[in-house]
């Protein structure tokens, strides 16, 4: 009979540690939603763009007897302007499903309207149907 008293209050206080560790769960990723432009969040916010023409991002194929077969190892933006010099830049080769192949970091020049980035490891030619340029900062 004391058994089932034993496991009746086991039941109770798991139930309430249940209930606090939701609460807490819910009201901490509620608390983390601030809708500002400073913060992560579901906010949506208008982002200006460092120049007003166009990008083109383009790149060769190299043969690579260690893949085998073709390979992309560098891509080539031409049409920077002067007002996206010196900022943080990523390329990512994506496939016809929009999946990454691949990235490029760094930063785009001080000058000039090019710039090269260089995809290490280099990602297979034949997988490769879109290019994201991304320009931050």
């Amino acid at each position: 009979m004391q058994q089932q008293g034993i496991a009746a209050m086991k039941r109770v206080l798991m139930a309430i540690a249940a209930g606090v560790f939701t609460f807490g769960t819910v009201y901490g990723l509620a608390a983390s939603l601030n809708l500002t432009t400073e913060s992560l969040g579901a906010a949506d916010t208008a982002v200006a763009a460092c120049q007003a023409g166009a990008l083109t991002a383009t790149y060769t194929s190299t043969y690579s007897a260690t893949a085998p077969g073709y390979t992309v190892g560098t891509v080539t933006v031409t049409g920077l302007a002067a007002t996206c010099y010196s900022k943080a830049y990523r390329i990512t080769l994506t496939t016809a499903g929009n999946a990454s192949l691949g990235e490029a970091t760094g930063t785009t020049p001080s000058s000039g309207t090019s710039f090269a980035a260089t995809f290490s490891p280099a990602v297979g030619a034949a997988a490769v149907t879109g290019i994201s340029v991304v320009i931050s900062g």
